[in-house]
């Protein structure tokens, strides 16, 4: 590990009462509050945890489960340093991992999330066991794991606004339809009739960087006599950060006389977060006998805003020279005064080129007069997010439970790029852009029921589910400003079109594009003898564009004793492409080997540049999983074991960057592909590859009356490997190793929490395995061929946090995430591209943050 030793005085104060604080609190008098706190937690302890994932039936206990569900109460969310929903998942779940995203396009705004060593697109969300819509942001950097993911935006649900958080991780098409291939995370919200509270959150990390300004609130109200309406709303917002170094170029250009280069160049960090603005409703009430309404909904926005790659003044292509900065690139705005003058680069100091620049005509232009520092564009988005679900559940009279409902989620993404231009335009550029937007739309109308059978030949009643549902996708592009996408003058002189980082869609690319889709589904539980019991789930499903898939699950569960019981199951599963994976149109820029920043297009597979390099209308992923474990409940001991493996066939990503040869650009102008000539390379999205992915999840919980209190021990760990059985020619050997290595193949946390009397606290030890890096998505593994590969080691962090509760009503915290501001290796391509620190890494690469936390429950 690597300590840091620049932390500002008031993270070292922090830091000191958070250690010393809880060194305190689990060296306490064994007598002080000892009837009260145990008293306290057993009456917690007597509350079992009751989850609604794993089977479509009755709900069961997490002990009971056939299949490994984790129950994340509302008070570990609470109790920690991160306040974005990714980030607090991948505290509190080893094999739920995300990072940074610190230059990464639209993965700036939405980041990619992996549980199970899968894409973010391969878990399936709910909210009050209803399906959650997809964001509109398409990962289209997403450090090869999570290339071409189109997942949730789970960052739009408040933490105040949960009761509990079942995480089902066991492959559940069968039950639950596309998607849930990894597994199955349901978000219950609060329902309270009464009561609520307010936080206010504060914290910076040791750097002194990186503000949080936090304040939530929730309140429970009575709905008439017979109901409840619950409301929580959070507002953040958040500084960025910067672990960066000059980049090589930039020091050379500055040793070179150019003090007009920003230090550092490029940033690589946090985004800022302008605003984050998040409401979540959660209404019930009962209508009838046995008959209940209800309703849940909300809306978010946020603005973030992140740093892009630096365009360096003497090299960037379409820009400042077109021959890799040999000679600049001069642009003729009046042929019939004489051709323009050559101005070369190599070997030159910056104040001759600038006398040379000085010296030219007036109808000679070159962005290096105006701009001589070079730029560095800052890419950014406002996503908002809304959706409604309401229906009614009750049982019927002869004796069926029932639930009809209907669902709307919208996700919208509108892009903006700052401090670039759209080089074609020359002088007449502006340097901010509105680069169009994405929309996600989705609707659902689903019919569920379930019944107790008394069977004859079965001990016990058999449980009987069955549903039928009905959606339609739809996924939208608007055009951005006319500037962003502009072919101006000086286009057919060599400069860039559109604004320059992230040309804006164009009209021809704008359109509304939709799919509908109906399943019938069926679950049979049955209890056999009183220590075993199985399930059997199957699943018809039919999609407008690809046709039918039939999905089905069979799980077991043996109780051995009182105390251990054995579980299995084995399922077939399916993602089907989202319609944007299918008709979205992007230009990107990356990092590429040998060529620096390139423009590369991701095109629908069907689109005639796409067909050319090989693309084809998508098809469904297919998976088989299996999974066997143990689960040992002895008085307060509770331990899990399960191992699992998936095997994902046809996996969709986008495929590798394909150049398009100017014997390709000129095949493609002839057959009226207009646009031919702007691309250095084509992407698309394709059924790529094959994968099996092995694991094995460990969870151990103890509970103690100690130290005058109630200590819990935690212990939660997660292996997983990921391989590559099979391949295209259009997937690199980079992109290989990063699904195979790019995340630690080993997580783990020890938590040991301690309440007494008027005191409270934990200390969390985070693990994390050792990984790959492709840096910068270089696209090569050898460093002797232009690539970045990183290979990092095996880390460990440190969280901690002492609360007092001043009274029934109000309490302060204090903590620290990363408490001894570890940080990972340093990025031995560093000085590249500027990143100080691999930008990939799970841990983070921001250091210790310490917060204070001030709640108020009424």
């Amino acid at each position: 590990m690597k300590m840091t030793t620049s932390i500002q005085p008031l993270a070292a104060c922090i830091k000191a009462a958070v250690t010393g604080g809880t060194l305190m609190l689990l060296a306490t008098s064994p007598l002080a509050h000892a009837q009260d706190a145990a008293a306290e937690k057993k009456a917690e302890q007597d509350v079992e945890k009751i989850v609604v994932v794993g089977s479509r039936g009755a709900p069961r206990s997490v002990g009971d489960s056939a299949v490994p569900v984790d129950v994340i109460s509302a008070d570990e969310f609470s109790k920690n340093g991160p306040s974005d929903m990714m980030t607090l998942m991948s505290a509190v779940v080893p094999s739920f991992n995300v990072n940074t995203q610190p230059i990464n396009d639209a993965s700036t705004l939405v980041r990619p999330a992996n549980l199970r060593g899968l894409p973010p697109d391969s878990t399936l969300v709910l909210v009050n066991g209803k399906r959650r819509h997809r964001s509109a942001v398409i990962t289209f950097l997403g450090g090869g794991l999570s290339d071409g993911s189109q997942g949730p935006d789970i960052s739009t649900i408040p933490s105040i606004a949960l009761k509990q958080v079942e995480i089902l991780r066991d492959g559940a098409a069968a039950q639950y339809g596309s998607d849930a291939i990894a597994g199955v995370i349901n978000f219950r919200l609060k329902d309270n009739n009464e009561g609520g509270a307010i936080e206010i959150k504060t914290g910076q990390h040791y750097d002194g960087d990186g503000d949080l300004r936090q304040v939530s609130a929730n309140i429970g109200m009575p709905f008439t006599d017979n109901g409840f309406a619950n409301f929580s709303t959070e507002f953040k917002q958040s500084d960025p950060t910067s672990r960066s170094v000059q980049r090589g170029d930039a020091a050379g250009l500055v040793a070179a006389g150019n003090t007009n280069i920003a230090n550092p160049a490029q940033v690589w960090g946090s985004p800022e977060v302008k605003r984050d603005f998040k409401l979540f409703g959660n209404i019930g009430l009962e209508v009838a006998k046995e008959k209940e309404f209800y309703a849940f909904g909300n809306f978010a926005q946020r603005d973030v805003e992140g740093g892009f790659y630096f365009r360096n003044p003497q090299s960037r292509g379409g820009v400042y020279s077109n021959d890799s900065g040999e000679t600049l690139l001069v642009g003729n705005l009046d042929t019939t005064k004489g051709a323009c003058p050559t101005v070369g680069l190599t070997g030159q100091s910056f104040s001759q080129i600038s006398s040379k620049v000085n010296a030219l005509p007036a109808h000679c232009f070159t962005f290096f007069k105006s701009l001589p520092g070079g730029f560095t564009p800052k890419f950014g988005g406002i996503v908002t997010d809304a959706a409604l679900a309401g229906g009614l559940k009750g049982t019927l009279a002869n004796g069926w439970n029932f639930d009809l409902s209907s669902s709307y989620g919208r996700s919208e993404a509108e892009f903006y790029i700052k401090n670039t231009i759209n080089a074609s335009m020359g002088s007449a550029t502006p340097r901010d852009f509105n680069a169009g937007k994405y929309v996600q739309q989705e609707q659902a109308v689903n019919y569920d029921m379930n019944k107790l059978i008394e069977v004859d030949a079965l001990p016990y009643p058999l449980a009987v589910a069955a549903g039928l549902e009905y959606r339609i996708d739809t996924f939208e592009i608007y055009a951005g400003d006319k500037n962003s996408f502009e072919v101006g003058p000086l286009a057919s002189q060599g400069f860039g079109i559109g604004s320059n980082g992230f040309p804006g869609f164009k009209p021809d690319d704008a359109g509304s594009f939709n799919r509908y889709n109906y399943a019938a589904y069926t679950e049979f539980g049955a209890e056999f003898s009183d220590k075993f019991r199985s399930d059997f789930a199957l699943r018809f499903e039919d999609y407008e564009d690809f046709g039918s898939t039939t999905n089905a699950k069979l799980t077991g569960r043996y109780q051995l004793n009182d105390e251990v019981a054995f579980r299995a199951a084995a399922s077939t599963g399916f993602r089907a492409p989202t319609i944007g994976q299918s008709t979205v149109r992007n230009v990107t820029t990356s990092f590429t080997a040998g060529k620096g920043l390139v423009d590369n297009a991701t095109l629908p597979p069907t689109h005639p540049i796409s067909v050319l390099k090989g693309g084809k209308a998508l098809t469904p992923e297919e998976s088989v999983n299996l999974s066997f474990g143990t689960v040992v409940e002895v008085d307060d001991l509770y331990v899990t074991l399960d191992f699992f493996q998936i095997k994902v066939d046809d996996r969709i990503s986008q495929s590798s960057s394909q150049e398009l040869t100017a014997t390709d650009i000129q095949k493609l102008l002839a057959l009226g592909v207009r646009d031919a000539s702007s691309f250095t390379g084509v992407k698309y999205f394709t059924n790529d590859f094959d994968t099996t992915t092995k694991g094995a999840d460990f969870v151990a919980n103890y509970g103690v009356d100690q130290f005058g209190g109630r200590t819990t021990y935690a212990l939660a760990a997660n292996w997983t490997e990921t391989t590559v059985d099979r391949h295209s020619d259009y997937i690199w050997e980079a992109k290989i190793k990063q699904i195979e290595e790019g995340l630690p193949s080993v997580r783990g946390s020890f938590t040991v929490s301690h309440n007494q009397g008027s005191w409270n606290g934990y200390v969390r030890l985070n693990q994390y395995g050792s990984y790959y890096e492709d840096h910068a998505d270089s696209g090569v593994v050898s460093a002797a061929d232009g690539g970045l590969p990183l290979y990092l080691g095996a880390e460990m962090t440190v969280d901690a946090e002492v609360t007092y509760n001043f009274s029934d009503n109000y309490s302060i915290a204090l903590g620290a995430s990363n408490l001894f501001d570890t940080l990972p290796e340093e990025n031995e391509w560093a000085e590249v591209l500027g990143a100080k620190y691999p930008t990939t890494t799970v841990m983070g690469f921001n250091g210790g943050f310490y917060y204070a936390r001030l709640t108020y429950n009424f």
